[in-house]
């Protein structure tokens, strides 16, 4: 899932649970594409206890609960889905944390992520791969490098405001997304792997009807 906003203060502000179709517009909620999931979930295993603080309409969370997992589900504008929390309002969190940030914030989204988690806990980043880029994250890379980057090697959707059909469902996209695992502690050199290729089975049939 995810929304424009430019500082925590923006964000914050946002929390209304009733909000017009000109504000969710106005928010840029990108969901996240269920085969994206699946594929991560091929490749790595998280802690049973999972937060997904960004969850819009649930895509991402609905397939970690198909997974077995316990997920903890909110955002900071209520889509029906989860519970309405802003995220920095939480102080901490036991389990592992997966999600799709609002791009402009996803700096402070994974270092508050980092934060409130355990050290050995795992967050997992649903981003452009152009995050990679940028001074203003060098820091961030430097202090706490990812341990994996997981590369789509097929374009995977993120549909506006959750519509698939009209602006996901196989239409093309020019942006490469990644998924970013962070695990609190480590600082070695990150693994770069590839998902989506033709040796990644996963379920398609209950990817498009889950």
């Amino acid at each position: 899932m995810g929304r424009t906003g430019n500082s925590k203060s923006v964000f914050a502000t946002m929390g209304a649970s009733n909000h017009s179709e000109t504000e969710r517009q106005k928010n840029d909620y990108y969901a996240t594409e269920p085969l994206a999931v699946e594929l991560l979930l091929a490749k790595e295993k998280f802690s049973r206890r999972i937060l997904e603080p960004a969850c819009g309409e649930g895509h991402i969370s609905k397939v970690l609960k198909r997974h077995g997992y316990d997920v903890i589900s909110s955002d900071v504008i209520d889509y029906g889905f989860g519970g309405v929390q802003n995220f920095f309002d939480t102080s901490s969190w036991g389990g592992d944390i997966i999600t799709n940030p609002p791009y402009k914030l996803a700096k402070e989204f994974v270092q508050h992520a980092l934060d409130i988690i355990p050290k050995g806990r795992r967050v997992a980043m649903f981003l452009k791969l152009t995050f990679l880029e940028s001074k203003e994250r060098q820091s961030l890379f430097k202090e706490n490098p990812p341990r994996f980057v997981y590369v789509a090697v097929k374009r995977l959707q993120c549909a506006k405001n959750g519509d698939f059909e009209k602006f996901g469902g196989g239409v093309g996209t020019a942006i490469c997304y990644a998924w970013f695992i962070w695990e609190k502690g480590f600082k070695g050199e990150p693994v770069i792997r590839w998902i989506g290729g033709e040796s990644d089975e996963v379920n398609l049939f209950e990817v498009q009807n889950g």
